[in-house]
């Protein structure tokens, strides 16, 4: 049975990963959708009454510009959280299929080179699947694909 390991974590990584989670849940949702245009209209309306001076203006430009700033990296810590969970479940997916190649676990650390290669292989195989298909044959084969070193 897998057991969580209990990896000691510093109070500020923990700290972030929980604030960046919460706001990126946050941020995605439709309250954040409808506060955001409320800003927009609230700030639309506003605009007679400071005379649609340089500083209307530039509040919502600065204002704007520091959310997109944050939410940069906000959006990039969890596409970098999913993308890891993601790989560690294919790798696994990979590690229990009879016949798979264990070689590709880490294939994300190959070259560009390499990954051409393979994926040269790979498309080769759809290729020769389709074909077999137009000819009413079927492409549930499972074809062997030669990993050379």
């Amino acid at each position: 049975m897998f057991r969580k390991r209990n990896k000691p974590q510093t109070p500020d990584r923990n700290f972030f990963m929980l604030f960046a989670n919460k706001a990126s849940d946050w941020t995605g949702s439709p309250q954040a959708f409808i506060t955001a245009v409320s800003i927009i209209v609230i700030w639309a309306v506003s605009g007679p009454l400071f005379g649609y001076s340089d500083t209307w203006q530039l509040v919502i430009n600065t204002g704007t510009t520091i959310v997109t700033f944050l939410m940069v990296f906000l959006i990039q810590n969890t596409q970098n959280r999913d993308s890891k969970a993601l790989q560690l479940k294919l790798d696994e997916l990979i590690r229990v299929t009879p016949g798979a190649h264990v070689r590709l676990l880490d294939m994300e650390e190959l070259s560009d080179k390499d990954l051409k290669h393979l994926r040269d292989k790979y498309e080769k195989i759809a290729r020769e699947a389709r074909k077999r298909i137009k000819e009413g044959d079927s492409d549930t084969d499972i074809p062997d694909v030669v990993l050379e070193d």
